[in-house]
């Protein structure tokens, strides 16, 4: 007698696709919606809810005056999330991030502790120049980005979900800056380059944001919604020829494993994390174009701003005037081969 067909599995598969459509609809409108506030730019704003859409955090790198927090705010206006933003200085210590404790007296005259949260306590937080704050407050919060809680005084304090935090650093300063260390840097899933807009979308900024009116972003989804896709994000498949792919790529870019190119110019390279990145901001990709299921093109795409802030040059290519990002180019373009 022949196997009988499992109707849950089917209803399971159409149960998803019937999900995803939805969230390709969502997925639509935000775009649109963050399109009336931000010209240009379609890269920077698609990562940079990429890494939103897959659960993660993202470092927006750019000169100043590139509208980094102005894209920021529209995504948190868009998505429905309660925001806040952190101005980082030198001065700023860890209690202005997490919060303190504070002693109340009551009629009694009894004392207690009390905790008051800090601007951490957000669904999504925007930590602008980072890298201007001292190494032990940049520690503070990205604990907080990895165990997603913060401690005070021995005692666990939940955030917020979901918990983004898009960071911005601007590359041009270095002196009064106090650069990311490598391990730090992994904890953001992407890396955006923010470049100068393109002609039209300049010409626009300039007509549109010098005028009386204000335009600003509505809200399409809210938080319970953000976390039902990306819930149907981690339920998406991905083929063997896809995983292939990211296993090859990631692997290729660290030295010692037979790549030439690599080895010559590169003093470290990604560690797992980069993978279990480009796993999930491939399928988010997907899905960002309409697409029910990943392609090796998705992980092309994405080589850059999930590989550039996990590698280093060796000084010799330091030398030599190349980037991190021809390395990048230079392995992907020999995988597409």
């Amino acid at each position: 007698m022949g196997m009988m067909p499992n109707p849950d599995v089917a209803l399971d598969e159409k149960a998803i696709v019937a999900e995803a459509e939805k969230a390709l609809a969502d997925i639509a409108a935000i775009r649109q919606e963050v399109a009336k506030v931000i010209f240009g730019q379609e890269k920077v704003v698609e990562n940079t809810l990429l890494a939103i859409l897959s659960g993660g955090h993202a470092l927006l790198v750019g000169v100043p005056g590139l509208a980094k927090t102005k894209l920021v705010t529209t995504i948190g206006s868009a998505l429905g999330l309660d925001a806040n933003r952190i101005q980082f200085t030198p001065d700023l210590m860890p209690s202005d991030i997490i919060g303190t404790e504070v002693m109340d007296q009551d009629e009694t005259g009894r004392r207690s502790f009390r905790f008051v949260k800090g601007p951490v306590f957000a669904q999504l937080l925007m930590a602008d120049e980072i890298n201007r704050a001292s190494p032990r407050t940049q520690s503070a919060l990205l604990q907080s980005m990895q165990e997603y809680h913060v401690t005070v005084a021995g005692q666990p304090y939940q955030l917020p979900a979901p918990f983004h935090v898009l960071a911005t650093q601007n590359p041009l300063e270095q002196e009064g800056t106090y650069p990311l260390p490598e391990a730090q840097l992994d904890r953001f899933l992407l890396q955006v380059d923010v470049l100068y807009p393109e002609l039209a979308a300049e010409r626009q900024i300039l007509l549109e944001t010098t005028g009386v009116g204000d335009r600003r972003a509505s809200a399409v989804i809210n938080s319970t919604r953000l976390l039902e896709i990306q819930k149907l994000i981690r339920q998406m498949p991905v083929s063997d020829t896809v995983v292939d792919a990211i296993l090859t790529l990631v692997r290729s870019a660290r030295p010692g494993h037979g790549n030439e190119t690599t080895d010559k110019n590169i003093a470290w390279g990604p560690g797992p994390r980069a993978g279990q990145a480009l796993m999930l901001c491939a399928r988010a990709r997907a899905l960002y174009e309409g697409r029910l299921a990943p392609s090796i093109d998705d992980v092309y795409a994405l080589a850059e701003p999930v590989l550039e802030h996990r590698m280093a040059l060796t000084f010799a290519a330091r030398a030599e005037g190349m980037t991190v990002r021809d390395v990048i180019a230079g392995l992907v373009s020999d995988l597409r081969k």
